[in-house]
């Protein structure tokens, strides 16, 4: 029987870590070849030091002129990233920064045999499994820990970019202890935030006074009591951030992308990859199943495994795992699941419409337990699977 009481911990870190940096150029790139060709194929990384940003990978589009033309923007889209993260540091500025790119041509091998497979079930680009989760402790039915530790940070670059808290600077991360009693949250043990602040006079204690307000407006009421431990910038001054204070590079985030460790994770960052990659693809309708799943009250817990091989098509295999909170067999929920939705690379493009632009609002507080938005966005985190489930087993 699962343990019911135990304390759990995630982190998340802010838009202006390093990696989160570079997982958002990587995304922005992605989306501005989507927005130009919905086929278009992307595998983008982005590394970033002091003063320089070096952009590598493969890219491919039908029209090689348009292909010619998006890498002369490469520079642009670039530098209106750093630019919305807030990074105007002497060692770190959107407009001086130097940008490499080596982006190339992806393979007329690749190419052909993408465009041959157009219009039938490709395979999946590569061999990888996948991993999906959802529980019922929150209303976006995400793990406790990570919801929230995205929730502080998300609100603190809300007060820092509006001007209500101008100290403050975008580099950050957040991690919080959540007490389960009965196997619900009920409590924080220990909150740590460490932030940037761009005053070099500002304590430790200067900083607690800025963020703590925001913080325990964030948390559910109660959660914050006399016995929580507070470690905000713990080792004191915390001036120099971003890329200038240590290198960023796209992929390295992806407990905080995901489940801040409550669930499996397969092993492949999304950042950066256009959605053919089942990396990327089939995490996303991995987590849609498993949120429909427990929507539906099939279950409070509810993991699920895909799998695939390069070049095949249908997933070598279905692993949904309920944790003894099911209401119905796994194995008749994996039925149910293959019966209701098609989980070829195409097939999922299609049932989420991935072939969009809606990639670099991911690239920062989380791939999951977001809302979905009305252009697409998101659309992983629907719930419109409930009936079709229910019916199926």
């Amino acid at each position: 029987m699962a343990r019911q009481n135990y304390t759990f911990t995630s982190e998340s870190v802010s838009e202006g870590h390093p990696d989160k940096v570079c997982d958002r150029i990587s995304d922005a790139i992605l989306d501005a070849f989507l927005a130009e060709e919905p086929e278009a194929r992307v595998a983008c990384e982005t590394f970033a030091t002091t003063n320089r940003v070096v952009i590598g990978g493969e890219v491919g589009l039908s029209d090689q002129a348009k292909l010619a033309e998006y890498m002369g923007r490469i520079d642009d889209i670039t530098r209106a990233c750093i630019k919305d993260i807030g990074y105007e540091q002497d060692k770190f500025h959107w407009k001086t920064c130097e940008i490499t790119n080596l982006l190339h041509e992806q393979s007329a091998h690749i190419a052909q045999g993408v465009d041959a497979a157009a219009d039938k079930d490709e395979g999946a680009g590569d061999q990888g499994i996948m991993f999906g989760y959802a529980c019922n402790e929150t209303d976006a039915l995400m793990p406790a820990p990570i919801q929230y530790s995205h929730a502080i940070l998300r609100r603190l670059a809300e007060v820092r970019k509006d001007g209500t808290e101008p100290t403050l600077g975008p580099d950050a991360k957040s991690q919080i202890s959540v007490v389960y009693q009965d196997g619900k949250p009920v409590g924080v043990s220990s909150i740590v935030l460490s932030t940037q602040h761009l005053d070099e006079n500002m304590t430790s204690e200067d900083v607690r006074a800025v963020v703590a307000p925001y913080i325990t407006e964030t948390l559910p009421e109660g959660w914050i009591t006399a016995d929580t431990a507070w470690h905000v910038n713990p080792t004191g001054k915390f001036v120099i951030g971003g890329p200038d204070g240590d290198a960023g590079l796209t992929g390295r985030k992806i407990i905080v992308d995901t489940y801040g460790g409550a669930a499996p994770h397969g092993g492949g960052a999304f950042s950066g990859k256009d959605p053919t990659k089942v990396d990327r693809s089939a995490a996303y309708v991995a987590r849609y199943l498993a949120k429909n799943v427990v929507a539906s009250g099939m279950a409070t817990r509810c993991t699920l495994q895909l799998s695939y091989a390069i070049g095949v098509a249908a997933p070598l295999s279905i692993y949904v795992d309920t944790h003894g909170t099911g209401q119905v067999p796994d194995a008749e929920i994996e039925k149910a699941i293959d019966s209701i939705m098609d989980l070829t690379p195409r097939g999922i493009r299609t049932a989420l419409s991935l072939n969009k632009p809606i990639y670099e609002r991911t690239a920062a507080y989380g791939h999951f337990g977001r809302q979905p938005a009305a252009d697409g966005g998101f659309s992983w985190e629907r719930t419109d699977l409930v009936e079709a489930l229910k019916k199926a087993v």
